[in-house]
């Protein structure tokens, strides 16, 4: 089974997040702001700011700086960067099927969604990259390759399986079809070469990195990736 990312009209997408929801008062589907260029007022993200506090603060901790081990960060600067409004929506509202993040889309409603959005993208720093990111080619690369250097590199903190968490690494749940689905390859891609700054993520591209891969075995690795989740099977 290989999963290729969706088509979300502009976006395509992270990430390091799940499909769309439904809001639990009406029954319609989460409608997602598409780019970080929807208006935050003070007021929205102020509003978005005590949802999450009262129901995301638990495991993404204040400021959503996220805590190894238990959830990711979702205040960092390069994800913050990459991750469209969409992204962050169908995260919230639907969750990730084999972790803890649970879907939301049933608890909140789709304004409280729409605000904790706002929120979380209050803290970007760095300028909005992802419609470069995401319009990026799919990756075609060997998989037999992929594993291996799945194997060698990612599984020490995401899992044999991409499982996260659930493994005991320190890494999140990428080889969940929930992420794969949701996010580009342009979005994986990125997040390999450069990593997340302040995060066991490190880089995997050029002299600084933690390994200095190619683009090609970059590719490969995204390959062997889109066909994770069906190990779980085995």
């Amino acid at each position: 089974m290989i999963l290729k990312r969706k088509k979300f009209g502009v976006f395509a997408c992270l990430g390091f997040l799940a499909l769309a929801g439904c809001n639990s008062h009406s029954g319609a589907a989460i409608a997602a702001d598409k780019s970080p260029s929807v208006a935050m007022t003070a007021k929205k993200v102020q509003k978005g700011k005590a949802v999450f506090v009262e129901n995301c603060v638990a495991c993404h901790q204040a400021d959503a700086i996220g805590q190894p081990g238990v959830a990711p960060s979702l205040s960092n600067p390069e994800f913050l960067s990459m991750a469209s409004s969409e992204f962050l929506t169908k995260t919230i509202a639907s969750g990730r099927a084999g972790t803890s993040m649970v879907a939301f889309g049933e608890i909140l409603s789709k304004q409280d969604i729409n605000n904790v959005v706002a929120y979380i993208r209050s803290q970007a720093t760095l300028p909005f990259r992802g419609e470069q990111i995401d319009a990026q080619p799919d990756a075609h690369g060997d998989e037999r390759l992929g594993k291996m250097w799945f194997a060698d590199i990612c599984s020490t903190c995401h899992g044999v399986n991409g499982n996260g968490y659930e493994s005991g690494g320190t890494g999140t749940a990428i080889g969940k079809a929930g992420f794969l689905n949701t996010v580009s390859d342009g979005f994986i891609r990125e997040t390999v070469r450069h990593g997340r700054s302040n995060t066991r993520m490190r880089g995997l591209q050029g002299p600084s990195g933690l390994a200095n891969l190619t683009d090609r075995e970059i590719d490969d690795i995204i390959t062997y990736m889109r066909t994770v989740p069906s190990k779980d099977e085995e």
